[in-house]
């Protein structure tokens, strides 16, 4: 009889066991964590269960392999992100959810950006790359679609300025969404502060407005100067001389130069965006040469040829890690950049 009854104790045990592994499972997979250890395919792509689920969706629409790349970026930045905010949720150093509010401002800007936000017509192309016809495009503001039919018809600009051209207008584009979706934020934080009483709470509510009426301030800043410069180029075409073309690196340029920098400073700073420049060069690069071959692929697959598709898919899956790889780099140097201006902006308005 003790034989059974210790039988009897020890299934207990294991089935307590396999119960509290699967509530730590779960917990982890309800955090939006994917269980550590977890080999990769089990795992997914990404070790937050959100990001796994957003790309898991991308891959069914029928988005370009150029844009599936640069979403991959995006959700590496957003994880990298999401992983930080988690240990410092952990350190109890974000008790008043701003970083998580963040966080979730940021995704919506993604979701929306690719098309993914359950609203018709919302995908934004990217402003890294131009591979369509701007025809089929549009700008979602009359003001900005008036500069660009002048620019278009004014004879000023080649095929390839028009193109760069059109990436600064789109870029123009997603700037004005992001300050949309923030100042939403905000009116929705305005309507919880006012029903606050406790007056410390009070209190963190009010630091947390100056801090989102402080990033609006900066947005709006960065908004209208990118306006003129879009009129300003539209009108006059483009100037030989001008230091930068990439729109994210004219963006910050011009911010810099608001900040509160050193002559020393800004100089340096001038240099790392030169640098910055080349790498947004070398990003843009890659991407045509996924787009080739993503079209040769297809190209081939309706030949039969086996060994031709084979040795062009391992030619597609390094251009697409390249890619993917350049594209994350590009982002997070912008988010550090973008950081140490921020800091600077800020220090002036003290």
């Amino acid at each position: 009889m003790a034989v059974p009854r210790a039988l009897a104790v020890l299934a207990a045990a294991l089935l307590l066991a396999a119960a509290s592994q699967a509530g730590k499972y779960s917990r982890e997979a309800n955090e939006g964590l994917a269980a550590p250890g977890a080999k990769r395919r089990e795992a997914g792509e990404f070790r937050v269960v959100r990001l796994n689920q957003v790309w898991e969706k991308a891959q069914r629409l029928q988005l370009s392999a150029v844009k599936l790349a640069e979403l991959h970026s995006d959700l590496k930045i957003q994880e990298k992100d999401e992983l930080s905010w988690k240990k410092l949720k952990a350190e109890g150093l974000d008790e008043d959810g701003e970083k998580e509010a963040k966080l979730r401002r940021n995704l919506n800007v993604i979701m929306t950006k690719y098309g993914m936000n359950g609203k018709k017509d919302s995908q934004l192309v990217d402003t890294n790359y131009i591979k369509d016809g701007t025809e089929t495009d549009t700008l979602d503001d009359p003001r900005l679609e008036k500069l660009w039919s002048k620019a278009k018809s004014s004879g000023k600009f080649s095929d390839e300025e028009l193109d760069k051209l059109w990436r600064e207008f789109k870029h123009h584009k997603e700037k004005i969404h992001e300050y949309n979706i923030l100042l939403e934020t905000v009116s929705r934080t305005e309507d919880i502060h006012k029903n606050v009483i406790n007056p410390e709470e009070n209190l963190v509510k009010e630091e947390i407005l100056h801090k989102k009426h402080r990033e609006l301030k900066d947005k709006l800043r960065s908004i209208n100067q990118g306006f003129e410069r879009l009129r300003k180029v539209s009108h006059q075409g483009y100037d030989a001389t001008s230091e930068f073309e990439e729109p994210r690196v004219i963006d910050l340029w011009d911010m810099a130069k608001s900040a509160n920098f050193t002559e020393k400073e800004l100089e340096s700073f001038r240099e790392e965006l030169k640098h910055f420049e080349a790498k947004i060069e070398k990003h843009h690069h890659y991407q045509k040469q996924l787009e080739i071959s993503h079209q040769k692929l297809k190209h081939i697959e309706g030949t039969g040829d086996k060994d031709h598709l084979n040795r062009n898919k391992e030619k597609y899956a390094m251009l697409e890690e390249k890619t993917k790889d350049l594209g994350y780099k590009v982002k997070k140097h912008l988010q550090d950049l973008s950081s140490r201006i921020s800091q600077g902006l800020q220090h002036n308005e003290l």
